[in-house]
């Protein structure tokens, strides 16, 4: 048997696992990377799928003794067996409790298991309790701050789970999925290292629990973290440091591990989507787009993450794809938080803000913690001035995720715009910290040195060279480098930036003032070094524009025609206006 057959057969044993105990999108999941698995085109026969996908008793012939995962590329993975299911104990009221469950009736479900001692009726019960205070919570939330206010109201039920689960943990009696929840419980309440430990017990034990690894990801903060844990050497753990290294935005790494997994998962809808983030990650927006139009050819009805693709196409500027995508999610699923952020980023490209905002909002009361919608709703507050609200909206973004650096960029703005670019200047330093490699960023800080409080043109000339360095789209960075460097006397170091934003002009095709500025500066340079023909040439280039830009391109041209032939010059750019 081989690696990929070793694969799906663990893959669909998680998925009746999961499903099974109401864990459905780590069983979503599971099932989107089953399907994601390329077949041997000798194998891959209509017959021989339906017989993969029908056959029980092909599945019950199977045991943990017969999953032997070999390696690729000489990466060596442990095998973790498949659980053997407590299927007799506790089966009719599991069967009622779970359907009490999938009703959303959470206490009715826990109300029904209050008397079986089996592991998977103790999970469901207890994970059914932390459900209802969470839902608990929300209400409570809604009843006395609003769905955008902020509160210390917590989930009442994560006292007594905890204890209960702690006490099955010390007595050896848990299973991976109690383990799972138990260490959920530790990071609602704060305990972090120990919520890290349990979560690494879990993963260990059972690996096919998507929503354990996810849990476990978010407490790893930093690399040093990540590298301290003790994690089994099975295939899951290559999804996990995937996705780890993504959010600690180590995206060479990321991308290496995914363009493995592709390898092995080639029709993956998720790996395609986290390469996807990744590339966004990046700015390669073109590549990005590319990559969400093959998803939603083999995906159309797919919401999850189009959100991002809305970024794409707004960012691009692209009124009419991101109208397609409004009303294609608005059709599928109007209310999802990522349809809401997608018509709400439609709105703001047609700049109807204030329709914008209403949109967000949506989205928040779907999601209150859906970070997207924080931080667009507070970059369209800073478009309507709106100032204070602006702010509002990223703190609560920042509260979510504190490595979020377009909330710390959006706080930026929004001090700068108040004119104090000393609060600016600290939440511009936080965002270039977790993204150092936006430009824009950069040439934000850059700015607010160069504001008449702080006047630290030094300072903002390092910042335009880290932009200029960053694949600064909007060529931005290298014409200011040119002029400060020219404005504080430093004529050989203007002439190298400004060649080399001509350079980038002329290789993007692009026309504008600055083209126009450079050409003058340029043709005056040479035409002082007594370089006559290389001032020539430019001052030629200038020729083929309009206006007044021609008759002062004329009036330079003749002056170095007269310092050419010895004869006293009359340009009138030495005079004065």
């Amino acid at each position: 048997m081989n690696l990929k057959d070793n694969y799906r057969i663990e893959l669909r044993a998680a998925i009746r696992q999961l499903t099974d105990r109401c864990l459905y999108a780590a069983s979503k999941w599971a099932g989107e990377q089953l399907v994601g698995i390329e077949h041997d085109p000798a194998k891959f026969t209509p017959a021989n799928t339906r017989f993969q996908r029908g056959s029980s008793s092909i599945r019950r012939r199977f045991r943990s003794s017969d999953v032997i995962s070999t390696p690729i590329a000489g990466v060596s993975y442990v095998s973790t067996p498949i659980m053997e299911e407590d299927e007799i104990v506790d089966g009719d009221f599991y069967l009622l409790a779970k359907s009490y469950f999938d009703c959303r009736e959470y206490r009715r479900a826990a109300h029904a298991l209050r008397d079986q001692g089996g592991k998977k009726s103790v999970f469901l019960r207890c994970y059914a309790l932390y459900l209802a205070g969470e839902k608990r919570k929300e209400e409570e939330l809604m009843e006395l701050e609003g769905p955008l206010g902020k509160s210390d109201i917590v989930n009442r039920e994560l006292v007594s789970i905890e204890r209960e689960l702690s006490t099955f943990r010390k007595n050896g009696t848990i299973d991976p999925f109690g383990l799972y929840l138990y260490g959920l419980v530790l990071k609602e309440k704060g305990n972090g290292n120990l919520a890290r430990t349990v979560l690494v017990e879990s993963v260990n034990s059972y690996p096919w629990n998507w929503n354990a690894w996810l849990e476990l990801q978010s407490l790893c903060t930093t690399v040093d973290i990540l590298n301290s844990l003790s994690l089994s050497n099975h295939w899951m753990k290559e999804f996990f440091l995937a996705n780890a290294y993504q959010e600690l935005r180590m995206h060479k790494e990321s991308l290496s591990k995914y363009d493995y997994l592709h390898g092995i998962f080639g029709f993956s809808n998720y790996i395609q989507a986290q390469i996807a983030k990744v590339q966004y990650s990046l700015r390669e927006f073109d590549l990005v787009e590319g990559i969400f139009e093959d998803l939603l050819r083999n995906d159309p009805y797919r919401v999850e993450d189009m959100d991002m693709y809305s970024n794409v196409l707004y960012a691009k500027e692209c009124s009419s794809a991101l109208s397609y995508l409004a009303h294609r999610v608005f059709m599928t699923d109007k209310y999802r938080p990522e349809s809401c952020c997608i018509i709400g980023n439609y709105y703001s490209l047609k700049g109807l803000h204030e329709k914008a905002v209403l949109y967000f909002r949506r989205a928040l009361k779907l999601d209150r913690n859906y970070l997207s919608a924080w931080t667009l709703m507070g970059h369209e507050f800073i478009e309507m001035k709106n100032t204070p609200a602006a702010v509002d909206a990223y703190r609560h973004a920042i509260d979510i995720n504190p490595s979020d650096y377009r909330a710390w960029y959006g706080l930026g703005q929004a001090y700068e715009m108040m004119g104090m670019p000393f609060y600016a200047l600290h939440y511009f330093r936080k965002s270039v910290f977790f993204q150092p490699n936006d430009s824009r960023l950069w040439i934000a800080m850059a700015h607010c040195y160069q504001t008449d409080q702080l006047n630290m043109i030094d300072e903002a000339m390092k910042c335009y060279k880290r932009a200029a360095n960053c694949n600064d789209r909007e060529s931005i960075a290298l014409n200011q480098l040119a002029k400060l460097n020219a404005d504080l006397g430093r004529t050989e170091e203007a002439v190298y930036y400004y060649k080399k934003d001509l350079e980038r002009m002329e290789d993007e095709e692009r026309e504008g003032p600055n083209m126009v500025e450079t050409l003058f500066f340029l043709a005056k340079y040479f035409r002082e070094q007594k370089k006559f023909e290389e001032a020539e040439v430019y001052c030629t280039r200038l020729m083929d524009y309009t206006g007044p830009e021609k008759e002062r391109a004329k009036s330079l041209l003749r002056g170095i025609r007269m310092e050419q032939t010895g004869a006293p010059s009359m340009d009138i750019e030495r005079f004065p206006p």
